[in-house]
């Protein structure tokens, strides 16, 4: 039996890892006032970050259609494979969920299809969709997989610090962050997802600060496996990157550009850190 697993462009992962694991990407669609691009496919993440600098109107996104859904499920029918794994964007914060769920209605006599509201964004829908790749290619089924998935979903923690919060505001994904706006504004914020939302999590008073605040959840954490450190074009990464080698070894740390189904929420200079705590 083979499982194929399918994840959208908000995951992030580096493409190389995608390859490697052999995931395919339904990409989500990001909007520049009348211009549309599909993610990853017709815009990069470097082009996507060189437009924000240059457009005076903030980008939007909207979740890929069920067809594209739909043709994916079908494309691992006929390449053989015996199920899909779909891990994808909380449901929270996006209709993508909502397209693959009537995707899979529409396949369910040709493959069945196990959906995973991963609860995250970002790295934290990578983590679960590059775990379950994993589990397929060691010959794991279809349900065991979902499963395994779904139980990673509570383990799975994204915090991350943002330069602006006017991107989160203005496409309506701030969630229980409006707790942060009348604060002073030299505050920087510190984002977590909690339950598929997005949730105040502190406000720290430097840039500098917000950044050791990061490192300091991983440290809290205690032991954590696949770290992954998410970069919006922020200039000062590698700062946030230095303190996590306190902690971490280099290697096992993964950072990744934040791209632009993230960048377009995020804003840019925003960096993060995501992660899984171990199974007790």
């Amino acid at each position: 039996m083979t499982i194929k697993i399918i994840t959208d462009s908000s995951c992030d992962l580096p493409q190389d890892l995608v390859e490697e694991l052999g995931i395919t990407i339904v990409p989500l669609t990001i909007r520049f006032g009348t211009e549309e691009f599909v993610d990853r496919i017709d815009l990069t993440t470097a082009e996507f970050w060189s437009r924000c600098d240059a457009s005076p109107t903030l980008p939007e996104t909207a979740a890929p259609s069920p067809g594209a859904f739909e043709a994916a499920f079908r494309d691992a029918a006929a390449a053989g494979h015996d199920g899909v794994v779909a891990v994808l964007l909380s449901g929270g914060l996006s209709a993508t969920l909502q397209a693959a769920q009537l995707a899979a209605d529409a396949v369910a006599d040709t493959i069945p299809v196990r959906l995973v509201d991963s609860k995250q964004a970002s790295a934290g829908v990578g983590i679960l969709a590059a775990n379950a790749a994993r589990l397929a290619a060691a010959g794991k089924s279809l349900d065991d997989i979902a499963a395994a998935a779904a139980e990673e979903v509570g383990r799975t923690r994204l915090y991350a610090t943002f330069d602006t919060l006017d991107n989160l505001r203005k496409g309506g994904r701030i969630g229980r962050a409006q707790a942060f706006f009348g604060t002073v504004l030299s505050m920087k914020p510190v984002i977590e997802l909690v339950d598929g939302v997005v949730e105040a999590e502190s406000r720290q008073r430097t840039r500098g600060k917000s950044l050791r605040h990061l490192a300091d959840k991983v440290r809290e954490a205690g032991k954590v496996e696949h770290l992954f450190l998410l970069n919006a074009d922020a200039p000062d990464y590698e700062d946030a990157l230095a303190m996590l080698k306190e902690l971490v070894p280099g290697e096992d740390i993964i950072v990744t550009k934040v791209g632009a189904v993230i960048g377009t929420h995020s804003g840019p200079r925003a960096v993060g850190v995501a992660f899984q705590i171990p199974a007790t």
